[in-house]
């Protein structure tokens, strides 16, 4: 068993977009990562592929998703689940922050344009 504090979370920055990771293999996990995200607003979705499914469960405001080339909305208390392999990006054309909690089977990697899959640092 672990118990993660929350002031001992990794942050990951990219442009608009922040990561706190909560659970991943560097944190004690064996079968999921989780993390919350936060898009600011006026970011637009970028779109990649992950290996395994991924689950966003929406806990604040409204993001715009682009999943497999059809734009759906993303509100507050909504679940979205991208299938493994599926072109999808997430962004925020709102006027507030958007903030989801993120489901990862631990082994997922990205696939971002012709790059190889990697693990990314909040889900590791």
């Amino acid at each position: 068993m672990t118990l993660n504090s929350p002031h001992d979370s990794a942050v990951f920055n990219l442009p608009g977009v922040t990561f706190t990771t909560c659970a991943s293999p560097s944190r004690g996990s064996q079968e999921n990562s989780v993390w919350k995200v936060r898009i600011a607003p006026g970011t637009r979705p970028h779109l990649h592929r992950v290996t395994r499914e991924e689950i966003f469960v929406a806990v604040k405001g409204a993001g715009s998703a682009l999943v497999a080339g059809k734009p759906l909305a993303v509100t507050a208390g909504a679940t979205l689940v991208v299938p493994a392999n599926t072109e999808f990006g997430l962004g925020n054309d709102s006027d507030g922050d958007f903030e989801a909690i993120v489901v990862l089977p631990v082994g997922g990697a990205a696939i971002d344009g012709d790059a190889g899959p990697f693990v990314p640092p909040w889900a590791a």
